[in-house]
C-alpha cells in the first residue's frame, strides 16, 4: 500500500496540518500510523466525515439502480438525459438515441452519418463521471475530486494526445468563454481552493449557493476544455450532497441558461428561473418513479 505524508493528505483535501494530525491521533483515518514522530496515511485514505451522512431516497434509488445495473429506472434515465444533454450543448453530434444505445449495449449502432470518435469517447466517459458522482456524493468535494472529474471525461479523446492538453489537471495556456476573459493558469489553483474553501465552509448549502459556485467555477474556467461539463457534473453533485433536487439543463434551456450565466451578480433571476424550470422537469421523473423529495 503506499503511503501519504501529513503535509500531502492536508494539500489534498484543503485542510490544515493541524486537522490532519488531528485526525490520525484520534483514530478518525484507518490505517494511519506513527513512525517515530511522523504519521503514514494511506494514499487512498478518505476526508473523514462529520456527523451522520444524510442519503436522500433519491441517492439511494440511484446508488441501488447502478448496482444492480437496473434498466428503465432513475439511474437509466438520469444518465441519458444528463451526458446527451450536457454533450449536445457543447456541440456533440450524437443524438439522444444514439447516446442510449451506447449506454445500453456499449455500441453506436448503425448510422448514415460518419461519427466523431471523440463524441463517442465523451459520451462513454460522461456516463462514468456520473457514476464517480453517485459513488462520492457523500463526500467532501476537493481539488483532487474536480481534476478526477476532468481526467475521467477526457480519458482516450483527441484532446489526451496533445502535449499542450493537460487532462487532469488545471490549464497551461489562456482560454475564454463567451468572449470574455478567465483566470489566468498560474492564478487557477489559488481561485479554485478560495471557491471550495468558501463553499466547503457554508453550514447550510442553499440552491443559489449551488448555483453561485458554478458561475464563479465557469468564470475562473479552471481545465482548457470540458469547463462546461464538468460544471453541470458537480451542480448536480452539489443538489444530491446538499438535499436540493438535481437538475439537468436541457437543449431547449441553453440560450436561457448561457444568458443567466453571463447576468449572474447583476440579474440573479435569470439563472435561478432557469435552473428552477430545468428543477421541475426532473421533479416530473421522481414523481413518475415514485422517489421521495
Amino acid at each position: 500500500m503506499e503511503y501519504i505524508s501529513v503535509t500531502q493528505y492536508a494539500e489534498k483535501y484543503g485542510i490544515s496540518e493541524r486537522t490532519a494530525r488531528n485526525y490520525c491521533a484520534t483514530g478518525k483515518i484507518d490505517g494511519s500510523f506513527l513512525t517515530g514522530k511522523t504519521w503514514n496515511i494511506p494514499a487512498d485514505a478518505p476526508l473523514p466525515r462529520k456527523g451522520k451522512q444524510r442519503i436522500s431516497p433519491l441517492l439511494q434509488r440511484l446508488k441501488e439502480e447502478k448496482e444492480s445495473k437496473l434498466k428503465g429506472g432513475i439511474y437509466h434515465r438520469t444518465q441519458i438525459d444528463l451526458t446527451y444533454n450536457s454533450n449536445h450543448i457543447e456541440g456533440s453530434r450524437l443524438t439522444k438515441e444514439q447516446t442510449r444505445h451506447i449506454f445500453e449495449t456499449n455500441t453506436l449502432g448503425i448510422t448514415a452519418k460518419s461519427t466523431r470518435i471523440d463524441d463517442i469517447m465523451e459520451t462513454v466517459n460522461h456516463f462514468r463521471c456520473i457514476d464517480y458522482i453517485i459513488d462520492h456524493a457523500t463526500d467532501k468535494i476537493t481539488e483532487a475530486q474536480l481534476k478526477q472529474l476532468h481526467l475521467i471525461l477526457k480519458t482516450n479523446t483527441s484532446d489526451s494526445r496533445k502535449s499542450w492538453f493537460a487532462i487532469g489537471d488545471y490549464k497551461r495556456l489562456p482560454n475564454e468563454v463567451g468572449g470574455e476573459e478567465t483566470v489566468k493558469p498560474e492564478n487557477v489553483s489559488k481561485h479554485i481552493k478560495n471557491l471550495l474553501a468558501e463553499y466547503n465552509a457554508l453550514k447550510e448549502v442553499q440552491f443559489d449557493d449551488i448555483l453561485n459556485f458554478h458561475v464563479q467555477f465557469e468564470r475562473i474556467h479552471p481545465f482548457q476544455d470540458g469547463n462546461g461539463r464538468v460544471g453541470r457534473l458537480l451542480m448536480f453533485w452539489q443538489c444530491l450532497q446538499s438535499g436540493h433536487v438535481p437538475f439537468i439543463i436541457t437543449e431547449e434551456l441553453r440560450l436561457f441558461y448561457y444568458r443567466g450565466l453571463q447576468k449572474w451578480g447583476q440579474i440573479n433571476g435569470y439563472l435561478r428561473d432557469t435552473c428552477l424550470t430545468a428543477q421541475d422537469q426532473y421533479r416530473l421523473l421522481l414523481n413518475y418513479f415514485k422517489i421521495k423529495y
